[in-house]
């Protein structure tokens, strides 16, 4: 069965921070250390608060739970994109960023901003995204590296 995206709603939230959790503990092992991984991890109690900001989609599985989920907040940013590690590589993040860009081009947003991970990254740049720059930043005292993203979205069709 092809995944279903739809929007995000209030019941989804304690899924999404799970999912949250288990892609970040789950899948980036080989770019970031055990002390990134922890840190990383424990915003997921800012993630809770972010949920009700913006707007959202959900990709769920065929017993209707939550697999992968995006958030747009503000309206020119994607803000977040995660996968459970048993949906990644399966093209859910091209489906949600895809999602993302289709709202933004309705509400007539030029274009979107992102900060990607190193794992992020290349599928942001697949989908035609753009490195506005690199920068450092601290999460819970530990040093990370991600990019600061971009992509024109042109008119509306």
């Amino acid at each position: 069965m092809p995944h279903q995206v739809r929007r995000l709603n209030s019941n989804d939230h304690d899924a999404l921070v799970e999912i949250y959790r288990q892609a970040v503990l789950g899948s980036t092992a080989k770019l970031y250390s055990e002390a990134q991984q922890w840190a990383w991890a424990e915003q997921s109690n800012t993630l809770r608060s972010l949920l009700p900001e913006g707007e959202g989609w959900v990709i769920r599985n065929q017993r209707d739970q939550p697999i992968a989920f995006s958030l747009r907040y503000p309206a020119d940013r994607l803000a977040l994109l995660y996968s459970h590690p048993n949906a990644q590589r399966q093209g859910c993040g091209r489906l949600l960023i895809n999602a993302i860009e289709q709202a933004a081009k309705a509400d007539a947003v030029r274009a979107l901003r992102t900060e990607a991970s190193l794992i992020s990254r290349p599928l942001f740049e697949r989908l035609g995204w753009q490195v506005s720059w690199r920068e450092e930043l601290r999460i819970g005292g530990v040093p990370f590296q991600r990019f600061r993203m971009h992509k024109q979205l042109g008119q509306r069709y």
